[in-house]
């Protein structure tokens, strides 16, 4: 396989300021692209150490990626390091320079002299041109050698990389090896009860296939990959078998709440929220989605007790006998506002997110989650762990994932897993 280093330039990287999430994406995309990463390295913006590991990486990756150190301030010296390297002079680009001075005219910003100088690039690469901001991105090859050097910006880097980078490094690189990568979301099942129910897979990932387990606060993701598409077919049977009613549907970036939003919308149902613990988390994940005020009716963050009588409907007794974080209060909650909405579906969070304000009979993590759908009126209890933001993210997940099985009736209904179309 054509081999590819990642290069992240930034002293904020590295202190902690800024979370490193380009190198990630960056390593993603370019194994979907069919090259295989050996190197990801974090560097400060230092002339020497920018020079010295891009020379190291031309002498070993066919493909480097760069990424940092192209903006206007002092500090960017990405574009004056590389410049040196493939000794070349740096010059102005007209139509870089017409597309930053558009920008700074549309927000009303001064023109300095600082922003003319991002219009300057090397004279011997190829520029690539970025819609989304003022730093164009750059491509050298030399000696049968590729060097990509992108804006750190987050958006401005992916786009740059979906629509230049990776035609031109397909296109010179056309040799590489076919991947094929797979990834299926779980939910309501942690990483170790998934592994043991799904069992060994040693007879199926052999001979270039492959099987990953990415857990995060929201479920389990299952990766699956191989060199062609009739190894994965045995895999694909095997994990529907011991996993299906798990697999809420496959793609990297499919999210719970894309699924309960289709589920929806083809049922023709409403839902409204009721939060308290998660204080909007819920509605937030739920409006996420685009067009889902097809089925999102509107929603209540009744923190206080006082929203959760007044709005919802909550009866002092029940607060004052149970307290807020009880059964009887999220099923209060739940219809409460499926009532006051107008829905077919009312959901209704209520807990300890912590870190403190538990008890012994009511501790940290401790979450009431109720429902009211269709008529149909539950409630289901959680404990989750110390962490508040933790708490936050598993209450909400628990929610879409039981309104999911509750539409489709899941019980029964193991997920087929087919390959994902372009």
């Amino acid at each position: 396989m054509i081999k590819a280093n990642i290069i992240t330039i930034g002293n904020e990287l590295l202190i902690g300021d800024t979370v490193n999430t380009n190198a990630s994406w960056i390593g993603s995309k370019l194994t979907e692209w069919g090259f295989s990463v050996q190197k990801m390295i974090s560097i400060p913006d230092d002339f020497t150490a920018i020079t010295e590991q891009i020379s190291d990486s031309l002498k070993k990756a066919g493909l480097t990626i760069v990424t940092g150190g192209l903006g206007p301030t002092h500090d960017d010296i990405t574009k004056k390091a590389v410049a040196q390297l493939f000794d070349s002079q740096l010059v102005e680009n007209k139509h870089v320079l017409k597309h930053i001075q558009s920008i700074f005219e549309k927000r009303g910003f001064v023109f300095s002299k600082s922003n003319r100088e991002q219009a300057l690039v090397p004279e011997n690469c190829d520029v690539l041109f970025n819609t989304q901001g003022t730093a164009p991105g750059m491509w050298f090859e030399k000696n049968g050698r590729c060097v990509a050097v992108l804006p750190g910006v987050p958006y401005e880097m992916k786009h740059l990389m979906e629509n230049q980078v990776s035609k031109k490094a397909t296109e010179y690189f056309h040799e590489r090896d076919e991947v094929i990568t797979e990834y299926y979301k779980t939910a309501g099942i942690p990483e170790s009860t998934l592994s043991d129910q799904i069992g060994n897979l040693d007879e199926y990932t052999s001979n270039g296939v492959g099987i990953a387990y990415l857990p995060n606060p929201s479920g389990v993701t299952i990766r699956i990959n191989a060199n062609s598409e009739g190894k994965l077919v045995q895999l694909r049977k095997k994990l529907a078998d011991r996993a299906g009613n798990y697999i809420y549907g496959q793609g990297k970036d499919l999210s719970l709440s894309e699924v309960v939003g289709k589920l929806l919308v083809e049922k023709n149902l409403t839902i409204a929220t009721a939060e308290s613990c998660t204080g909007g988390l819920l509605a937030n994940e739920i409006t996420d989605i685009a067009g889902s005020s097809r089925y999102m009716m509107g929603g209540v963050v009744a923190y206080a007790n006082e929203v959760k009588k007044e709005i919802l409907g909550v009866s002092q007794h029940s607060l004052d006998e149970e307290g807020a974080v009880s059964k009887t209060v999220a099923l209060q909650m739940a219809r409460g506002v499926a009532e006051h909405l107008e829905t077919d579906i009312g959901v209704s969070t209520t807990g300890i997110a912590g870190p403190d304000g538990g008890t012994e009979e009511k501790p940290v993590g401790l979450v009431w989650m109720g429902f009211w759908i269709m008529g149909e009126h539950f409630a289901l209890k959680s404990i989750f762990t110390n962490n508040r933001l933790v708490n936050k993210e598993r209450t909400v997940m628990v929610v879409l994932e039981c309104v999911r099985r509750k539409l489709l009736e899941m019980d029964s209904l193991p997920y087929e897993l087919k390959p994902q179309l372009p």
